[in-house]
């Protein structure tokens, strides 16, 4: 892209004069977003229609129904928020928590951090259980937090974008049932890439993004809320404080009786249509498998470089690897190189781990074995070029 040029105040008699947008190929190898899908793409580009034209209200259900499949659950209230998937996460907190309510949050990354902040930001009495950012939570350990803490609801994340962490979840849902508490699961990261199965785990509130497993670009937040969550809204005191993404409302726009309530973003609907009709027409088993075959390939390859894998096999998330910056190594650096010379985008890492991991992205449309094979071969023979090196800052000082 051309370097802004500073121009002077704006006057009416002034014209101002621009080069077009021109923006340079990334391949998007990190936490996100990923490369959209060309069928995406060339759907975000067709001529918008009005967010209550018929066309319009059919694919609203098309795009619903296929939320469902993906998730694999029947919860009626489920739907695209408009806006990125923090807007997601923080419509399931804006519904579901009101002031005194206590809010459990199992943090083992930055985002359990996020789910904490955006809960105590609704009143919500927040407590917090945490695990190393490397590592998951037991049934035992939950269950102990429930049984103490007496929360209203769990907030977990599934894929922790963080660290790498992929939380079992088998049984979860369960101990939240027989404690009374509502189950909130961030789905960010899993959501078109990893097994997921809402209603088998028995979660009450979900919520992802559009930029990740499902290779459409970011402006969409998938949101869904089961039966039990559904109670708990019609049981509050007072209104939900987020008029934007008061569930109550949306439900009469995405509901049966279609009522205005924003504009929607008609186009990344068309985007996010494509996108769900692409990954129903791979299979999510087919999908889960071509992920977890890619994830393999690198987890092998990085190992047989010589590199350190942060997190423990068993827990690996398939869409998105932590590993280790060898000592001696400027991580910085050499992501920069990599996008500056290979128009390739890596990770680095976020709170605990800043300055300590690279954090590599096999989502959706990129996850293939010829993206891992190309890394793994600029890792070897270019990784080397820039190991005993420190910032320049650092060296100085």
């Amino acid at each position: 892209m051309a370097p802004l040029t500073i121009l002077p105040p704006v006057n009416s008699a002034h014209r101002i004069q621009l080069e077009p947008i021109a923006t340079p190929s990334r391949l998007l190898l990190g936490p996100g977003p990923s490369n959209a899908h060309p069928t995406v793409l060339a759907a975000l580009a067709r001529t918008p229609i009005g967010h209550l034209d018929p066309l319009y209200i059919e694919l609203m259900s098309e795009v619903q129904e296929l939320l469902r499949y993906a998730w694999q659950t029947d919860n009626r209230l489920t739907l695209p928020m408009s806006g990125t998937g923090s807007a997601a996460m923080e419509a399931t907190i804006a519904n579901m928590v009101e002031p005194g309510d206590r809010v459990l949050v199992a943090v083992m990354g930055y985002f359990g951090l996020r789910q904490a902040d955006m809960s105590s930001r609704y009143g919500a009495e927040v407590i917090t259980i945490e695990r190393p950012w490397g590592e998951a939570f037991s049934l035992e350990e939950l269950e102990e937090a429930l049984i103490t803490h007496k929360p209203a609801v769990l907030a977990m994340v599934h894929a922790e974008t963080s660290t790498g962490v992929c939380q079992p979840m088998e049984g979860i849902g369960e101990l939240c049932r027989r404690h009374d508490c509502l189950l909130l699961l961030d789905t960010v990261t899993s959501l078109g890439g990893v097994p997921l199965f809402l209603d088998a785990w028995q979660v009450d509130l979900a919520y992802s993004c559009s930029q990740k497993g499902l290779s459409c670009p970011p402006g969409l937040g998938p949101f869904t809320m089961g039966p039990r969550a559904e109670d708990k809204l019609n049981r509050r005191q007072g209104k939900v404080p987020n008029w934007y993404l008061d569930v109550s409302l949306l439900n009469q726009y995405w509901g049966s009786d279609r009522v205005y309530h924003h504009t929607a973003p008609v186009n990344m609907n068309f985007g996010m249509r494509e996108a769900l009709r692409l990954l129903a027409e791979e299979g999510l088993d087919q999908a889960w498998a071509r992920h977890r075959g890619s994830a393999e390939r690198l987890w092998s390859g990085l190992e047989r470089l010589g590199l350190e894998l942060h997190v423990p096999e068993p827990l690996r998330l398939a869409t998105l690897t932590t590993v280790r910056i060898p000592e001696g190594v400027d991580g910085k650096a050499f992501s920069r190189h990599l996008l500056d010379t290979h128009g390739i985008e890596v990770g680095g890492g976020l709170g605990a781990l800043s300055g300590k991991v690279w954090r590599i992205g096999l989502m959706g449309y990129n996850s293939t074995p010829q993206n891992v094979d190309l890394l793994l071969n600029l890792l070897e023979t270019e990784l080397p070029r820039f190991r005993d090196t420190v910032p320049a800052a650092v060296a100085a000082a």
